[in-house]
């Protein structure tokens, strides 16, 4: 089929690009010029495993283009997706300006029937509110249909995920498009589940935050777990086990970030408050969330005493392995509070430090994940990047000032940093 994805940032470059891999005609759209150029040229604006890869190969085969029209690719297309950012306002709502600037682009050049998705996660009714506007603005008096099919990408997983995904969404508001959508998603074999449009508006939010809720369990499980003298990860993996619960998402950190669960959760707060309900449970996973970090600041500072002029290393800074993210990031969070106890910083990310530099500055972005620790009065894992577990412990033992290492993320085993030497502190162990 032909389709125009407008927004091409995580989740419309992943999108575009993996329906191409199938075998649809895409066009990209995105406002920003430089983006567009760079894409053209063979660049990729995001760190993504596999997708740069795909994007070449698509490109090269026809089946990808980029442009910075939207009415080229309305005309291009017959299903128009709308991946756009919809951004956090202080309020905990989500800014909906880019989304209905979108619809009254479409409705500006809609010449023939087409149908038009809303992948970006948004609240209950912007289906509706997107068919208002494009009836409203639309030049020509043509037919068209608005489905909402959310998106469930991990970043840093986002090609595997979009490529077998556990289920596809559909809400829809008549059967009219159902065809087409089955049609576009048919090669990822996947459940295909049809609901209303404000049905599917909701899995996603609900969705994210049983996601975050299962997160914060496990952190608070932590807290129990280090005051019982046990270990949170023998607990979980108990728990994990019962295939009513499942394993994944039960990993006690520093917390959950980034760009999806902290927006989301706020945004499923705000929307159930305007529909009359005091979504508390929610608010108490943000209350732990929030608490996570500070517990974890306490242990380094129960083990340095004074911040002020130490020497601190941090190996992380996206807010997840696999990723150049550092939206919301707790590993930005955390460098950004030993900055303001005068801590000196020394950092290491595997792929994000070209977009922390902006956000951290007066901080010493080091090449080499070894020699993060060099004159350190602490060492710190922020992020659970899986090659940080090869770092020279050994040698960066030797090089430290104190031999004081905190794992944020349960990475190391600590029996092992203990026979190195270190005094290790790691979440709920």
């Amino acid at each position: 089929m032909k389709i125009s994805i407008i927004g091409t940032g995580y989740v419309g470059l992943v999108t575009g690009t993996c329906f191409a891999e199938v075998g649809h005609s895409v066009t990209c759209v995105d406002s920003d010029l430089n983006k567009v150029e760079l894409l053209q040229s063979g660049g990729i604006p995001i760190y993504e495993p596999g997708l740069g890869e795909m994007v070449t190969r698509n490109v090269a085969a026809g089946r990808l283009q980029f442009t910075t029209s939207t009415s080229e690719g309305v005309a291009n297309s017959e299903v128009i997706f709308i991946a756009v950012p919809t951004p956090q306002q202080s309020d905990g709502s989500v800014n909906m300006s880019y989304i209905e600037t979108v619809a009254r682009e479409i409705a500006d050049c809609i010449t023939s029937y087409r149908i038009i998705v809303d992948k970006s996660t948004v609240p209950v009714k912007t289906a509706e509110k997107v068919a208002a506007t494009i009836r409203r603005y639309r030049r020509a008096n043509v037919e068209f249909d608005v489905v909402s099919n959310p998106e469930f990408l991990r970043e840093g997983f986002a090609v595997e995920d979009l490529m077998k995904p556990d289920r596809v969404v559909v809400g829809v508001a008549s059967q009219r498009p159902v065809a087409a959508m089955r049609e576009i998603y048919a090669p990822f074999a996947a459940p295909f589940i049809i609901t209303d449009t404000n049905s599917a508006e909701l899995i996603k939010h609900a969705a994210n935050s049983f996601l975050a809720l299962k997160i914060s369990y496990a952190n608070a499980l932590s807290v129990i777990c280090e005051a019982a003298g046990a270990n949170v990860q023998e607990v979980t993996r108990g728990m994990g086990l019962d295939n009513r619960i499942g394993s994944r998402f039960l990993q006690a950190g520093l917390g959950f970030g980034g760009s999806c669960f902290p927006k989301d959760l706020h945004a499923f707060i705000k929307i159930s408050e305007e529909l009359g309900y005091d979504f508390r449970l929610l608010k108490e996973v943000q209350n732990i969330n929030a608490s996570q970090m500070e517990r974890f600041v306490k242990k380094l500072e129960e083990a340095l005493w004074v911040l002020n002029g130490k020497t601190i290393g941090v190996l992380g800074l996206a807010f997840k392995q696999n990723t150049d993210d550092v939206r919301q990031s707790p590993a930005i969070d955390l460098c950004l509070r030993l900055q303001r106890e005068g801590a000196n910083l020394r950092v290491h990310d595997p792929q994000a430090m070209h977009k922390a530099r902006p956000i951290l500055t007066g901080v010493t972005y080091v090449d080499d994940m070894n020699l993060v620790a060099d004159d350190c009065d602490a060492l710190i894992i922020a992020t659970e990047w899986p090659q940080f577990a090869s770092v020279d412990f050994a040698r960066a033992r030797k090089r430290m000032r104190a031999p004081i290492l905190l794992d944020g993320r349960n990475l190391l085993d600590p029996s092992k940093m203990e026979e190195l030497g270190f005094i290790y502190k790691s979440i709920g162990r």
